[in-house]
């Protein structure tokens, strides 16, 4: 398994974020982007994952588009998990274009775009 420590793990979310859409990066406001070793097991229960799923990351708040304007919402988390990448991929290049992919379709979320959308923008950066 691929072996990558916090710090490296950290530096490279914060080079991808570099690397994302300008125009949805610079809207991006009150949100936490952090990294975790593995899901816990409450965000497993309220995912419903089974135990052979894996999650790359979570977006937590509420999306842009059901504010209805509002702006008292807490902040928003995105939390990338850092094992189950390493053991999804097998080089470095591939755990970059994972962070990359799942960063942005955290983001994304936010926005609250659906997944046909998202792969839309994404394929444009391509």
């Amino acid at each position: 398994m691929l072996e990558v420590t916090d710090a490296q793990f950290a530096d490279m979310i914060a080079d991808v974020m570099e690397e994302l859409p300008k125009d949805h990066m610079t809207a991006v406001k009150n949100v936490a982007i952090v990294y975790a070793e593995e899901p816990t097991p409450d965000q497993r229960e309220q995912l419903r994952l089974r135990n052979d799923q894996s999650l790359f990351g979570l977006y937590e708040g509420v999306p842009l588009p059901k504010r209805g304007g509002m702006t008292n919402y807490g902040p928003d988390k995105i939390t990338i998990f850092k094992q189950p990448m390493l053991q999804f991929v097998q080089t470095p290049q591939q755990l970059r274009a994972q962070v990359k992919h799942t960063l942005w379709h955290e983001i994304a979320h936010y926005f609250g775009l659906d997944h046909d959308k998202i792969h839309e923008i994404e394929r444009r950066w391509k």
